[in-house]
């Protein structure tokens, strides 16, 4: 795939995970405007309110996860990483257990991590809890993240991506393994992925 394929299928990406809580927002601020009912009005702002908040998480993950976050060399706060991927699995099924400290990694590492975190919410189509610990060391950059949950599975297609293989057919859903694939090779992380009963373990550094 070329480059400009790839920026095609990262922006159909984003765009395919804001269509939903921003459609929701569009609903609820069209009953607002047509509903007298107050009870009706009430739960059409709470839909617009939770629907608002979670479009505005998704953009600020994937302007970091997926942007250039900063000129070369620019560092990201761990805590500030902790807030983003937090922010993004709020409201859903999967919950966040963090335990890093609050230092500054090279934001080429903190993408990494903010893109595995990713994958592994995305590895618990029923739900659980995603732990992640990086490497108390300074300057020595790692982490892991498991993913804990009933029916905890590696997709395919995302193995196949992060192994560097090609993208299955025309899926913008796949191109975030791929993404992830090439932070790691550029970091030379060694980034693993070992599927276990209940769950699966990423590993890089």
């Amino acid at each position: 795939m070329n480059d400009l394929d790839f920026s095609a299928f990262l922006v159909s990406r984003v765009c395919h995970d804001l269509v939903g809580p921003l459609g929701a927002v569009v609903n609820g601020l069209e009953v607002l405007e047509d509903e007298r009912d107050a009870a009706m009005r009430a739960d059409a702002l709470k839909i617009v309110t939770s629907s608002a908040a979670q479009a505005l998480a998704r953009l600020q993950f994937m302007r970091i996860a997926f942007g250039a976050a900063g000129s070369a060399g620019a560092e990201l706060d761990l805590g500030e990483v902790c807030r983003l991927v937090s922010g993004l699995l709020s409201g859903g099924k999967v919950s966040l257990q963090w335990e890093a400290p609050h230092i500054n990694w090279p934001k080429d590492w903190a993408k990494l991590i903010m893109n595995t975190a990713l994958i592994a919410a995305d590895c618990l189509p029923r739900g659980g809890s995603v732990r992640i610990e990086t490497n108390p060391e300074p300057g020595a950059f790692g982490f892991k993240i498991v993913a804990s949950g009933q029916g905890a599975r590696i997709v395919e297609d995302v193995h196949r991506g992060l192994q560097g293989g090609e993208m299955n057919g025309h899926d913008a859903r796949g191109v975030q393994p791929a993404l992830t694939a090439r932070l790691a090779k550029g970091l030379n992380a060694g980034l693993t992925m070992t599927a276990r009963e209940g769950e699966v373990e990423i590993v890089a550094g």
